[in-house]
């Protein structure tokens, strides 16, 4: 990859030596470009009230991109990579990635509306990669990485959404070294053959 590519990182990892955000890190390491991080922990984004949802709707009739509020969505329609690292909880995400897609899902940066009323993509990137960690058995449905791919393919124009996960982690005599050390090689293998 060129070294000016922008990579976007959603750090979604909540505890300490979190083993999703290892994954991560790892995936990372075979990417080149600038990096930016969203620590979602960190960034103080808070889910989108009617006063929060107005102004926002007024900044963009007024077509004022350099509130602070809108960042989140210019980076996300910026980025060429898109690396997103959510632990799976509750079948699905914790809450923070549901607050940040509120955030970036805005009409006239992520994605825009067509003539047929269908939106369609404003992103530049081509790719998402989605890591996740599970102390149990994923379920075959995984709703957060199905949220995630659907949004991508449906809204934001990303044509390509990459799983790498981790399951059984926390089951009784599971080999948390080998689990993790068979999903950093599955990455590995991925990027071997896509040559990236």
């Amino acid at each position: 990859m060129q070294k000016n590519k922008q990579i976007l990182f959603i750090n979604a990892c909540v505890r300490e030596n979190s083993r999703t955000l290892e994954l991560a890190k790892h995936l990372l390491s075979h990417l080149e470009g600038e990096l930016r991080e969203y620590n979602l922990e960190t960034l103080g984004l808070r889910p989108l009230t009617r006063e929060s949802l107005a102004r926002r709707e007024a900044l963009l009739a007024a077509g004022d991109r350099s509130d602070p509020m809108l960042r989140p969505a210019l980076d996300f329609a910026a980025a060429d990579t898109v690396v997103l690292a959510a632990p799976y909880w509750d079948l699905s995400f914790p809450a923070s990635v549901k607050t940040w897609i509120e955030h970036i899902n805005c009409v006239g940066l992520s994605f825009a509306y067509g003539p047929d009323d269908r939106p369609y993509g404003l992103c530049r990137a081509r790719r998402l990669y989605y890591v996740m960690t599970a102390g149990g058995p994923i379920m075959p449905a995984n709703s957060g990485y199905a949220q995630i791919r659907e949004l991508c393919a449906c809204f934001y124009g990303i044509p390509e959404t990459v799983l790498f996960a981790a399951q059984g982690l926390d089951l009784r005599g599971a080999d948390v070294e080998e689990i993790m050390a068979e999903a950093s090689n599955r990455i590995d293998s991925w990027f071997r053959d896509q040559k990236i």
